[in-house]
């Protein structure tokens, strides 16, 4: 089978502590990632669960709900300025 070149940016620190971790397992970062690719193939899917904790889904939300009434203010023709907004999140926060 062909071999290929396969480039993945990710944080020094992370890839530092996959190395040491794959190496540990017996095995390098390179042969880590093509198990990943195989099970992806095989399986159709991610090998594990992906999924966002409280405040990653809390943040999710809360940009949904901002654009969501960014686009009704353009809608209606309104203008807010940032001291605007400010204060209205504000409000918002003191439950006003």
């Amino acid at each position: 089978m062909a071999q290929t070149a396969f480039t993945v940016r990710m944080d020094s620190e992370v890839k530092k502590n996959f190395d040491y971790l794959c190496s540990e397992f017996g095995m390098s970062t390179t042969t880590a990632i093509n198990i990943f690719a195989k099970m992806v193939i095989r399986k159709r899917k991610i090998p594990f669960e992906i999924e966002l904790d409280n405040e990653q889904e809390i943040l999710r939300q809360g940009r949904k709900a901002f654009l969501a009434l960014r686009e009704e203010a353009q809608k209606s023709g309104m203008h807010l300025t940032l001291d605007d907004i400010n204060n209205e999140i504000k409000l918002a926060r003191e439950g006003k």
